[in-house]
């Protein structure tokens, strides 16, 4: 595995990565070991212009997955507790004090949209608007149906694509997501470098669905 690629904190990443829970042999596609890399790329654009600190940030990265939660479960507006509350574990057996630790767990905890949980920290707000970067536009729209199929969901409704006589059901139906939730990411942004990356792919997920019904 190229630890490089998580500069300048290599030893770091070769520290965390056994326990991220996306390695290369990851079998769910959408929270991958591509995945980690997307979202560390995604926050160190966002550190170069806001600031913190990216050791916390790589920390935060790799491990905010780290407890595995299908998406149609029960527990899934758990999983960013879960992972952090496994984080502390890890950290702490790496040497991390107590502070430092806490900065990384609330980071995870408050990365997740269901959880429904502001972050306080600049750290927090950068992570979570890395990861929900990875929500929207092109990659939004690969990853959405991509969890749709593995989950046995239909694309669409056929009688209704954009369910404008029907409530929307994205348990069913891969395309309702777009207005359930990936189309509500754009607004909830927290950083002015976020918000602006944030626009562009939203722009480009917008054109994508508006493109897909008229084929449909």
């Amino acid at each position: 595995m190229t630890f490089s690629l998580f500069s300048p904190h290599d030893r770091l990443a070769s520290l965390l990565l056994p326990h991220s829970g996306a390695c290369v042999c990851s079998t769910d596609g959408s929270h991958d070991f591509s995945h980690l890399l997307r979202v560390w790329k995604n926050a160190t654009v966002i550190s170069d212009n806001e600031g913190g600190d990216t050791e916390i940030l790589l920390a935060s990265v790799l491990l905010h997955d780290c407890v595995d939660v299908e998406k149609n479960s029960p527990d899934r507006p758990r999983a960013s507790q879960l992972s952090a509350r496994k984080a502390r574990g890890i950290l702490d057996d790496i040497g991390w004090d107590a502070e430092r630790r806490e900065k990384v767990a609330h980071a995870i905890e408050a990365h997740s949209f269901s959880a429904g949980i502001e972050p306080t920290t600049l750290e927090a707000r950068i992570l979570q608007d890395a990861d929900r970067l990875d929500a929207i536009g092109m990659i939004g729209a690969a990853r959405c149906f991509y969890v749709a199929g593995r989950l046995n969901n239909h694309l669409y409704d056929a009688g209704d694509p954009s369910a404008e006589e029907r409530p929307l059901n994205d348990s069913r139906f891969a395309l309702d997501h777009f207005m359930t939730k990936l189309f509500k990411l754009c607004d909830g942004f927290k950083t002015a470098t976020g918000r602006r990356l944030a626009s562009e792919r939203h722009a480009r997920l917008q054109r994508f669905y508006d493109d897909l019904l008229e084929e449909i």
